[in-house]
């Protein structure tokens, strides 16, 4: 396992027409590209993670799992306007000699995307054998499968979807309206609008799983009790977690970023583009997923030409793309042993 920064040389223009300079882009590698270079695994991660797989998800990716760096030659790159090793709105803007902060520039998937793109070529990769993500990941995932259809040979999209919802997007401003809150969120200083990043991680977290994995984790056995309930604990502890760890500025940004979401964005539609794909490709979606409803994986599933479909039973919601790596694992080894195209796959959870 190796952690490295990408610094790239020349200007990076956004979608928006604005442009970077100084770029960089934090990564990590597993493994070692075959003779054949045809065992790369690309990871595109979700919105609060960072370029270590095998941290975040383990049981999927490891050296005991069906991922791994005997096999497989695993990148994961740190997304733009993350903080884990990428340029984000802590970075220093080298116009100004200080932190981006708000007058960081807007960016969308497709400039995610560019950046990978950035970094593929830097480490000499022609060909991706697997392209993997889910949530914001595979919104990623999707995008670039449609950009370089050729370079992409296989593609796993796991509860994502072809453009960002309504629905989505509702929560998300609900999120950044409890950043805004937040007077210091306007201070410019790197744990500005930290009070209201914690309320903005209690609402996602209401999206990422549901009323039964609150039910059962949250419930109390007391009847008595007036206070301190489980649930509220809870969400208070996720949001100084979440804290700890990460900035205002950048889940303000990546938020929006998830928001810009459209695959059919200046290419005669959403059903135009997915048709461009070429990979072999697994879509998979989680039945008790709100956040990223199975009917969005359906669509996918739907509109790629070469694809499969799975559906996974899982108690933990959108979360469960990142817990339940068996049932991931089981349909991932069924997808690569047969042909796909238009396939269910049906699928058992073990003893």
């Amino acid at each position: 396992m190796d952690f490295e920064i990408f610094k790239y040389q020349g200007s990076f223009k956004l979608e928006s027409g604005r442009e970077l300079s100084e770029l960089q882009i934090g990564f990590h590698t597993y493994g070692t590209l075959n003779k054949n270079a045809d065992n790369v695994v690309w990871v595109c991660h979700a919105l609060t993670a960072n370029s270590d797989v095998y941290d975040w998800w383990k049981g999927l990716f490891g050296d005991n799992n069906y991922f791994n760096p005997d096999e497989h030659f695993v990148v994961c790159a740190n997304i733009l306007g993350s903080p884990y090793g990428t340029t984000n709105p802590l970075s220093i803007d080298p116009a100004t000699g200080q932190p981006y902060y708000l007058s960081f520039p807007q960016f969308t998937i497709r400039d995610i995307v560019g950046a990978h793109q950035l970094l593929a070529a830097h480490l000499k990769i022609k060909n991706i054998h697997i392209l993997i993500g889910g949530s914001l990941g595979g919104q990623q995932a999707a995008e670039w499968a449609i950009i370089e259809p050729e370079r992409i040979k296989n593609l796993i999209l796991i509860a994502s979807n072809a453009k960002h919802s309504p629905w989505g997007i509702a929560f998300n401003e609900s999120q950044r309206l409890a950043i805004d809150a937040d007077s210091t969120f306007y201070s410019n200083t790197p744990d500005g609008g930290s009070k209201g990043l914690k309320a903005a991680r209690s609402i996602a977290l209401l999206s990422y799983r549901n009323y039964k994995t609150y039910a059962v984790t949250q419930q109390e056995e007391a009847d008595a009790l007036l206070d301190n309930f489980k649930a509220a604990t809870y969400q208070s502890y996720q949001g100084e977690k979440l804290v700890n760890r990460y900035n205002a500025y950048s889940y303000w940004y990546l938020s929006k970023c998830m928001d810009s979401h459209n695959v059919g964005r200046n290419r005669h539609g959403v059903e135009k583009a997915l048709s461009l794909i070429k990979a072999r490709t697994l879509v998979i979606g989680i039945k008790s997923d709100v956040l990223f409803p199975i009917e969005e994986q359906q669509y996918l599933f739907r509109h790629i030409p070469k694809s499969a479909f799975a559906e996974l039973e899982s108690f933990y919601g959108h979360d469960g793309f990142l817990i339940e790596t068996e049932l991931l694992t089981n349909v991932i080894t069924s997808f690569f042993k047969t042909d796909v195209k238009g396939k269910i796959i049906e699928l058992q959870r073990t003893a």
